[in-house]
């Protein structure tokens, strides 16, 4: 299996980030040009982790997308469904809580978190809708979640041209990089799949998130949408 396909078989999905856990997180800085160390802050202040609270931390990787709210004096979960990624953040950071775990069935009960989040994760999970639910399963009355995801760049020209870079030039830089160059052709296909920003929002209003809305990043490459799940 060289790259996953789009029909997102979990077990393919958490193959291909096996193999490039080493260099991922030195990849998407050189792939974002840097930008991802900015999307991060704008994640952190929109989760606003305050000390206390309790953050569940999806498709947390190697665990630097954690640390802000560590910072900001939460508890963090960092949970993923790829045991190499967890294995190398475990490395780095032995003290932090990894735990392995499928989106579509957390190992968490109701109303543990007062914040969930996830970055760039949410389209390699085989049913986004079984996921928003259970996010919101596992978040308190009152509490939020915040996703982070690739988006559709919203001035044309640009987007043009987001879209060559997506399926010409990432593959040809990742190859330079990354150990498993073939996983991020499957990572910029799955991008121009993805939902638009009032789509996305419409599937978290659909599992039950109130309050929803989003703020769009580098010109809608990226788009933050945050939720909150209703008070009993």
């Amino acid at each position: 299996m060289s790259r996953a396909s789009l029909d997102k078989q979990p077990h393919e999905v958490a193959a291909m980030f096996d193999d490039v856990a080493d260099k991922y997180d030195l990849t998407n800085d050189v792939l974002t040009a840097g930008q991802a160390r900015l999307w991060r802050r704008a994640v952190a202040a929109a989760v606003d982790a305050r000390p206390g609270e309790k953050v569940l931390d999806l498709a947390a990787g190697t665990g630097t997308s954690s640390l802000p709210f560590v910072e900001g004096g939460a508890f963090t979960v960092p949970c993923d469904f790829s045991l190499g990624m967890l294995r190398k953040g475990k490395e780095r950071h032995p003290w932090m809580p990894f735990t392995a775990g499928d989106a579509t069935r957390l190992p968490f009960a109701d109303g543990t978190f007062d914040a969930v989040t996830i970055s760039y994760g949410l389209r390699n999970i085989s049913d986004m809708d079984a996921a928003l639910a259970e996010m919101r399963r596992v978040t308190r009355p009152g509490g939020r979640v915040v996703i982070c995801e690739f988006s559709e760049p919203t001035w044309a020209p640009f987007r043009t041209v987001y879209m060559q870079y997506l399926m010409r030039a990432l593959p040809s830089i990742a190859r330079q990089v990354s150990s498993n160059p073939d996983a991020y052709v499957y990572l910029a296909e799955s991008i121009r799949e993805w939902p638009n920003q009032p789509q996305l929002a419409a599937r978290l209003q659909q599992a039950g998130w109130t309050k929803v809305a989003w703020r769009n990043l580098t010109g809608g490459i990226v788009a933050l949408h945050r939720g909150f799940r209703p008070k009993d």
